[in-house]
């Protein structure tokens, strides 16, 4: 239940030659209370109600819950969202033992690209590919409850 990641900037698009997997994502929030926030997500074919916490000092480590449910009802809850629906697509990168989460949106937030890996715990070494850009680990200005509510068009 515990979300340990690093987020990076992405300088080039070579990461689409190592890409096993492309998925458009559609997502809102119910609710960006700093202390916590409850997201909408469509990914694929498939929906999702995820809660998180507030991140630790490093910005690396945070409670998550998410559990799959219904697209008709992800449909109908992101109906419900505060402003600011977020669109992005997805491609999953394997480097080394990780695999890097690369999101290039759209929307509002177009222009930003944002890779994130998955780690196992907060010392954990990874293998940075070239095309890793600067580290935006723990700057909530690139959370997407932020880029919803201030996208990425607006900075």
């Amino acid at each position: 239940m515990l979300e340990i990641e690093r987020k990076f900037l992405v300088d080039s698009m070579v990461f689409i030659e190592g890409a096993i997997s492309k998925t458009k994502i559609v997502q809102g929030f119910l609710n960006t209370h700093p202390e916590r926030t409850v997201r909408i997500r469509i990914k694929g074919e498939k929906g999702f109600i995820t809660v998180k916490g507030i991140s630790n000092d490093s910005g690396t480590t945070r409670f998550e819950w998410e559990s799959e449910i219904d697209i008709k009802d992800a449909e109908k809850l992101l109906q419900l969202c505060e402003k600011g629906i977020i669109e992005k697509t997805r491609y999953l990168v394997p480097i080394g033992n990780h695999a890097f989460e690369v999101d290039i949106f759209d929307g509002e937030n177009k222009g930003l690209i944002l890779a994130e890996v998955e780690l196992n715990n907060e010392n954990e070494s990874i293998q940075k590919p070239n095309w890793l850009g600067n580290e935006v680990t723990g700057d909530v200005r690139y959370y997407n409850s932020q880029l919803s509510s201030n996208p990425f068009k607006t900075w």
